[in-house]
């Protein structure tokens, strides 16, 4: 906010630039003011307080010495105000920035903050810090000067929520160690040699085994010998029509053996002629 009283020659004024000055003359309407410029400055009647005014002359009276602001400059006059502009219009409160004010009231539900806006922002009781909070007063009371972050703005409700706590640094938790590896008991037995010890196979070895054993058992096939082998080729090259002669197993000596197929081989091929 500019605070000047030089002539319009040497500042270029504006909305909200503040001007100490004298009135001058009371009117219907309102009052002319001497703020030291060449235009003319005049308050309308509206605003010369908040609460309505019905004459102008139970507030105001000539020589009466007043700080105003500029509300807009035009090129026949300058028109002024004696209620103290906002420090901080609608469009300026935005989400996430950080504003600085007064505790002006408080609630069961929250604090309410006075940071130059048209309306206090209120810091709800779950928004004034860390942790758990029953009333309000237990964090701030009326008169504190604090720091909060806008959460929200309602600019159709003209509502403004705040917070206290988004301003604390958030609290860390520190990372627990990492467990150690239990230690390897070293007198215990490795487990390969705990392995080996068992018997592998259980009932199911057993039973495969007496399986073998009964497949085994049982009488065994005669193995044939070289004079029975040398009988059935031969027999095989006569082509004999006669029924084969049944081979039996005797253990007999190779003397034996030799007879015995010189006889057969006469009884069983045939004679020429």
């Amino acid at each position: 906010m500019i605070e000047t009283n030089e002539t319009a020659s040497a500042v270029a004024l504006g909305p909200k630039t503040k001007l100490s000055g004298k009135i001058v003359k009371i009117t219907l309407a309102g009052a002319l003011v001497d703020v030291g410029q060449e235009l003319p400055c005049v308050i309308h009647i509206s605003q010369i307080q908040k609460d309505p005014v019905n004459k102008v002359e139970d507030v105001l009276k000539p020589g009466q010495s007043v700080d105003t602001w500029v509300k807009r400059v035009k090129k026949d006059r300058i028109e002024l105000t004696m209620i103290e502009p906002l420090g901080m219009e609608w469009g300026d409160i935005q989400p996430e920035m950080v504003v600085k004010g007064k505790v002006v009231r408080l609630e069961t539900y929250g604090a309410f903050v006075d940071f130059g806006a048209e309306r206090p922002g209120m810091v709800h009781v779950s928004e004034l810090t860390r942790g758990y909070v029953k009333t309000p007063g237990e964090v701030v009371k009326e008169g504190d000067e604090i720091e909060a972050k806008v959460l929200e703005v309602n600019r159709k409700k003209k509502q403004i929520r705040l917070s206290m706590k988004a301003m604390m640094p958030e609290i860390v938790e520190e990372e627990k160690p990492a467990r150690e590896p239990r230690e390897r008991n070293e007198f215990r037995e490795p487990r390969d040699a705990r392995d080996a010890r068992k018997p592998r196979g259980g009932k199911r070895g057993k039973k495969q085994e007496e399986t073998y054993q009964i497949e085994d058992s049982g009488p065994k096939e005669p193995e044939l010998t070289a004079m029975q082998i040398a009988w059935q080729m031969a027999m095989d090259r006569a082509g004999s029509k006669n029924k084969p002669v049944k081979v039996k197993t005797v253990k007999t000596t190779s003397s034996e053996q030799a007879d015995i197929l010189s006889r057969t081989l006469e009884k069983q091929l045939p004679t020429g002629g």
